[in-house]
C-alpha cells in the first residue's frame, strides 16, 4: 500500500529493516503474550509480531491504514480506531505488553 503521511497525525513510517529486526529481538514477543500496538502503521512492526504471537491488538488513529490492516491482517488482528491518548488501556486488563 501507498500511503502520504499525513502531518496532523505525526506520523512517520518505520521502514528500515534492520532496526525493525532489532526492535522484535529486544521486545522479545513469545506466543502467548498480550500485546497493544500504537501506531502499526503500515504493519512494519505488526508483520513480525503476528508471525509471532496468537493475536495483536493495535491502536490506529488513521481510517485509510485501519482498512489495509483490517483487509491484511484480518485473522489474529484486534483494530481500535481511536487516538491512543483517548484510549482506556485499563479496559484489556493486566499483563499487558505496550509496544510503539
Amino acid at each position: 500500500m501507498r500511503h502520504t503521511p499525513r502531518k496532523r497525525f505525526g506520523q512517520h513510517f518505520l521502514v528500515d529493516t534492520s532496526v525493525i529486526a532489532e526492535i522484535i529481538h529486544i521486545i522479545h514477543p513469545v506466543p502467548g503474550d498480550r500485546m497493544i500496538e500504537i501506531g502499526p502503521g503500515l504493519g512494519a512492526l505488526t508483520r513480525p509480531l503476528l508471525n509471532i504471537l496468537d493475536e495483536l491488538q493495535v491502536i490506529e488513529i488513521d481510517r485509510d491504514i485501519v482498512d489495509y490492516l483490517s483487509r491484511t491482517y484480518a485473522e489474529k488482528l484486534v483494530i481500535h480506531n481511536i487516538d491512543a491518548l483517548k484510549f482506556d488501556f485499563s479496559e484489556l486488563g493486566e499483563g499487558l505488553r505496550i509496544i510503539g
